[in-house]
């Protein structure tokens, strides 16, 4: 183990290029380099806005990137922040001292109500420039309004609440219709629901918040000085518009559940954080005279929403009575408190200020801080500067909060980005687990991080945590890159080793049987793992090596199967004796190889299974590669056991239809030594055609006389055609056997005579029996009586032929009849053949000066022509034209060799001068030579008519026009 880990460190060390100073003095090597390249940004960013009021900022409100600011006495300043270069002004249009109080923007940005400190309400829509008042409102001052953002629309706003100094809440709904704005009030109704109080009497509505969680349940909120209070009810499906009443009549008989707190500063504030837009709010914070509580949301629960409580308490520079807060916001890891010199922003995870920011006294007094709910952007005013904060990747430094409060899950997800800060969380995490005994979750940790493997390595071998280092090194192995074949190679024969071990030692006790099956099954897995399939099979050497020195062949075996290594499989089985297992793995993965190289062995064992096994391959196998296998067996063999044998040759030779010589002779082999009957029956099935034969002849016939199987020979000579050899030894077995092989060669009567002679001198000579002599002159009619007698002894009487003889003279006679006839018929065929020629000698036709050749449609008379019986008339040279190209190709040579002696006899002699006699006699020989050529050339060409003879039926199959001249043919009609 100690050297696989060497081996294992000193790979790494080469593949993470770590310096050797680095590596020699262990310093911890965490991989990635920590370096800022600049300085990074707050995370609350301040923001001063160029913008200059003409008059002091009494109010400002914002959402949805809608921003409403009222400006001295009556003036009122909409900026849609997409677009800041168009603001808009409104004037209230108020004539009395009457000031801004509150303003309360919706979170759709439309609807806008102004809060007099005369007790009055002012209510502007976005869409209009006319501000109008409130009647129903009128007589309360407005402290907080709860909007609702499930039924609130750009032209109404649903049902909401209202809460005023008095403690009282109201329900209201406003509404501005678009066909004609502000025909009717605006205020649809305005109704008190429920009042607030503490101790001393009713106290002012601070803050209403209205939210919905599951089936239907509707949450309120609602705070004063002192109080946190909650009505959780829930209003029918379909009832929404009616409002809220029904959730306070629920509580008119007692309290709702509510927080309180001692101290006060005469207000309080509550803000929530909300994730996404239009989802409901994930924690609040609410800021009260003890401090800030905060903590989640839970819909889930049924009395009270809030969780997981806690209260900041106000440091000792926050003094409630000097310089109290004047606002909170709340984002999503950290609340921000203003107070008149500044922002503090506390995190919510662990309490601790963070970030602080001082205002200038040339400012002035810091008046509000809101936050926009759907951008994220915090807005703090003065009389007379705006300034405004973005929150930039406030999640930065959140991991590291949660790590050191062991939160490893929320620290991962928060810098799952981040892969040099997650590394430090997975070790913390793993050195977390380590050191609560906790080994299996340490091992997983460590496995993901950068840490020096040898160190992690040698840290669970110390603690004596096998199973810990085993699950270290799975994790790690699963993480290395396919490019990291050292690592994986030496990863994967230690884990090997590992498992073995530790299988080794649960085996041996029963009280673990449970874990031993466990710690198998994952050993198999990893086995079997896609992702090591590669490695294991470049080093299966080695792993059969492992398995081997642990004596464990189960998991050899099962290695074997994963690698497809059947070869070693299958030995496995033959080494032990399970031959119907080696022969399963063979019949299920069916490689032909491994049946030639196993079958020898097997077929000693189970040799039906095993032939049943061949036959179901089927074609696959080559019947050939079996054969040594079969005789090896055959040879040591019983007579029962060597037909299975015969059943698998059997097989190939007529299901399979093989015509391989080897396996045929096989087969014939088989038949002669054990089933003499099959062997005719093959013989005989296989035929007489030697070309269609596929057993050697040869080879066969000396088989079939070795085991004495004459039938069988008499069969091969036939087929040899070795007539006189078949019926010689036929004649050892059987007469009539013998007289089937004399009648064979039916084209050589001078054979089959001398074959039946060699019958007819066995039966005389060795049989003795007359009789049956007698009868093979009956059998064959090539056989006369006197080519007999010779073969039998001087002292038989002729009463034993004497019939015999009397039939012979009597065909004689027959014969010699039938030959005066054929003569007679002969001598007046050729009487008449004598007249028929005298006849056509003086038979004539006649032309008419008319007349025209047949093939080119010209006068006859201007050339040679040929006339026939059918009456067709051609010239010699269309004659020639059209009977030449249908001639065999001998006559075709023939006809130009008398066409050009013909032309070589017409020509004159141009030798030397010759006397007369001479020359006469010259001339009547070329004249007669002249003459038989023409009528060669006749007997050629004129033999028949053209278009009457067979020359017109042999070129019945021959298209009109030549194939060759087709085309041009075809342009010419065109």
């Amino acid at each position: 183990m100690a050297s696989i880990l060497d081996e294992y460190e000193d790979s790494l060390y080469r593949s993470a290029s770590v310096p050797p100073s680095r590596a020699a003095v262990g310093i911890p090597h965490s991989g990635y380099v920590n370096a800022r390249l600049e300085k990074e940004t707050p995370i609350f960013n301040k923001q001063r806005i160029d913008f200059t009021p003409p008059e002091k900022i009494n109010s400002l409100v914002v959402s949805s990137n809608q921003l409403c600011m009222s400006l001295g006495k009556d003036t009122l300043l909409r900026i849609d922040l997409g677009k800041p270069d168009e603001p808009n002004q409104v004037e209230l249009g108020r004539k009395d001292e009457a000031k801004v109080y509150k303003m309360f923007l919706d979170h759709t940005g439309s609807h806008l109500l102004i809060a007099l400190n005369t007790s009055e309400c002012l209510y502007l829509n976005r869409s209009v420039q006319k501000v109008r008042a409130l009647s129903r409102w009128k007589g309360h001052l407005i402290e907080s309004v709860g909007w609702n953002k499930f039924l609130g629309t750009e032209t109404n706003t649903g049902p909401i609440l209202v809460g005023t100094a008095q403690g009282q809440i109201y329900e209201a709904e406003i509404s501005v219709s678009e066909g004609s704005l502000f025909s009717t009030n605006p205020d649809q109704y305005f109704r008190m629901v429920y009042v607030l109080e503490e101790e001393s009497g009713p106290v002012p509505v601070c803050c209403l918040e209205i939210e919905r969680g599951i089936e239907g349940k509707f949450f309120i909120i609602a705070t004063t000085q002192k109080r946190l209070f909650q009505f959780v009810g829930k209003v029918a499906e379909g009832t929404e518009h009616q409002g809220f009443s029904s959730i306070f009549a629920m509580h008119a008989d007692y309290l709702p559940s509510f927080r309180e707190f001692p101290a006060t500063f005469g207000f309080s504030e509550i803000a929530f954080y909300t994730p996404k837009l239009r989802s409901n709010p994930r924690s609040f914070a609410w800021m009260m005279g003890n401090g800030v509580l905060y903590g989640t949301l839970d819909y889930s629960r049924p009395d009270s929403i809030l969780s997981e409580e806690r209260v900041w308490v106000y440091p000792s520079d926050i003094d409630i009575t000097v310089n109290k807060p004047i606002s909170i916001v709340l984002t999503q890891f950290h609340f921000l408190l203003l107070l008149p010199d500044g922002v503090k922003a506390v995190c919510t995870l662990n309490g601790q200020i963070v970030f602080q920011d001082l205002f200038l006294e040339k400012f002035g007094t810091l008046t509000r801080m809101i936050k926009d709910p759907t951008v994220q952007q915090i807005w703090i005013h003065t009389e007379k500067v705006v300034f405004r904060y973005h929150v930039q990747r406030e999640s930065r430094d959140v991991w590291k909060m949660y790590m050191n409060m062991n939160k490893f899950d929320l620290a991962k997800e928060y810098c799952k980005d981040r892969p040099e800060c997650l590394d430090i969380v997975l070790a913390k995490e793993a050195e977390h687990c380590f050191q609560n005994k906790r080994y299996l979750e340490s091992a997983k940790c460590y496995a993901l991080t950068q840490n020096y493997f040898e160190e992690i390595a040698l840290k669970f071998i110390e603690a004596k945590q096998e199973e810990a280092l085993m699950e270290f090194l799975i994790k790690k192995l699963s993480n290395l890159k396919p490019s990291e074949k050292t690592q994986t190679t030496l990863l994967t024969t230690w884990l090997t080793e590992l498992y073995l071990n530790w299988l080794g030692i649960l085996e041996g006790d029963s009280s673990k049987r449970n874990l031993y099956l466990d710690t198998r099954e994952k050993f198999r897995t990893f086995l079997g793992s896609p992702k090591n399939k590669d490695c294991l099979f470049n080093n299966r050497t080695s792993i059969y090596e492992l398995l081997a020195s642990h004596g464990d062949t189960e998991h050899m075996v099962y290695f074997a199967v994963i690698m497809q290594d059947y070869e070693r499989v299958v030995a496995h089985h033959c080494q032990h004796d399970e031959y119907d297992e080696a022969l399963s793995v063979l019949s299920r993965h069916r490689d032909e190889k491994l049946f030639y190289k196993f079958s020898p062995v097997l077929i000693q064992h189970i040799p039906k299974k095993v032939v049943d096994a061949w036959i179901s391959m089927g074609s696959r196998l080559d019947a050939r590669n079996l054969i040594p296998a079969l005789v090896n067996y055959s040879q040591s063999a019983s007579t029962q056991q060597i037909n299975e044998a015969i059943r698998y040759m059997e097989f190939c030779v007529y299901q399979l239809e093989e015509t391989q010589q080897a396996i045929h002779n096989y087969l014939l082999s088989l038949y002669a030594l054990c089933r003499p009957d099959s062997l005719l029956s093959y013989l005989e099935q296989a035929g007489t055609n030697p070309n269609r034969i596929h057993y050697d002849l040869k080879y066969a016939l000396r088989l079939c006389a070795e085991h004495g199987h004459h039938r069988a020979c008499v069969h091969i000579y036939k087929v040899m055609e070795l007539y006189e050899e078949a019926v010689d030894l036929a004649l050892q077995v059987d007469v009539d056997l013998a007289k089937s092989c004399a009648d064979l060669p039916e084209d050589d009567e001078e054979l089959r005579k001398k074959l039946w002679l060699k019958i007819a001198r066995h039966v005389v000579q060795e049989e003795k029996d007359v009789k049956k002599a007698m009868a093979c002159l009956s059998s064959c009619a090539l056989l006369k009586i006197e080519d007999v007698l010779p073969f039998f002894p001087d002292f038989v009487t002729i009463d034993h032929f004497k019939e015999a003889i009397c039939n012979s003279l009597e065909d004689y006679n027959k014969h010699i009849e039938e030959l005066k006839r054929e003569m007679e018929e002969a001598t007046q065929s050729a009487k008449r053949i004598r007249e028929d020629i005298q006849e056509m000698r003086n038979k004539y036709g006649s032309v008419e000066p008319q007349e025209k050749c047949a093939a080119c449609d010209f006068p006859l008379l201007n050339r040679p022509f040929y006339l026939f019986l059918c009456g067709h008339m051609f010239h010699y040279d269309c004659l020639l034209q059209a009977v030449f190209p249908n001639l065999p190709a001998y006559k075709q040579a023939k006809l130009e060799d008398l066409q050009k002696k013909l032309a070589a006899a017409v020509q004159p002699s141009k030798g030397h001068h010759r006397p007369k006699d001479a020359d006469t006699a010259s001339l009547g020989k070329g004249q007669q030579s002249r003459e038989q050529i023409k009528a060669d050339i006749d007997d050629i060409v004129a033999a028949e008519c053209v278009y009457c003879g067979e020359l017109m039926i042999r070129s019945i199959d021959k298209p009109f026009i030549d194939p060759q001249k087709y085309e041009e043919e075809m342009q010419s009609w065109l």
